[in-house]
């Protein structure tokens, strides 16, 4: 990574308001995970017992912030266009440059967002950025077999898979496998 510090994301599409999770907005992050709890816990880990109180989202807001300065992920968060609710949540971490330049890409829609095509418009001008902006050569975001949403957003948006990956992460409390799959930017 050079030394020129990354340029916060400011990113309006046809429907959001695309900006870096910092501590101005953990109130409205906090919202989000609590009015969604149902809706993402079959595709999350499991949460501590204080994930949903303010005091925990402004650490997590707080510590997504320091980690963007460091260079080591991106968190994003996709407003709806008044600036007052969240729709999506969209996060580049893992970040490695050097010979390797890629990073791990996590996202979320809003239950009541859902099927409308905003996750993809959310992920697609996202994407673009961390491509533009970090020069990163390949993005990988990886799925639960079942989820079929997830599979299909990630094709649209141009992802290949790569393969599948056995007990992968811990998902809702249980080993979960995954399929994976990656992006390369189209500028290299």
């Amino acid at each position: 990574m050079s030394n020129t510090p990354l340029r916060i994301p400011y990113i309006h599409t046809p429907r959001t308001v695309i900006t870096l999770q910092r501590p101005e907005n953990a109130g409205l992050l906090l919202r989000y995970y609590i009015d969604n709890h149902a809706h993402l816990a079959p595709w999350d880990p499991l949460r501590p017992p204080d994930f949903h109180t303010p005091e925990a989202a402004s650490r997590r807001a707080h510590a997504a912030w320091e980690n963007f300065r460091q260079g080591s992920s991106v968190q994003l968060v996709a407003l709806d266009t008044s600036e007052t609710e969240v729709v999506g949540i969209c996060n580049f971490a893992n970040i490695v440059y050097g010979a390797f330049m890629a990073c791990h890409m996590g996202y979320s829609i809003a239950h009541k967002h859902q099927g409308q095509g905003l996750m993809f418009e959310i992920a697609d001008a996202a994407i673009a950025y961390i491509f533009s902006e970090l020069d990163l050569h390949r993005v990988m975001a990886n799925h639960i077999p079942e989820n079929i949403r997830s599979r299909n957003l990630l094709a649209r948006l141009g992802f290949e898979t790569e393969g599948t990956a056995k007990s992968y992460l811990k998902i809702a409390g249980q080993w979960r496998d995954h399929i994976l799959t990656s992006k390369l930017n189209p500028a290299h």
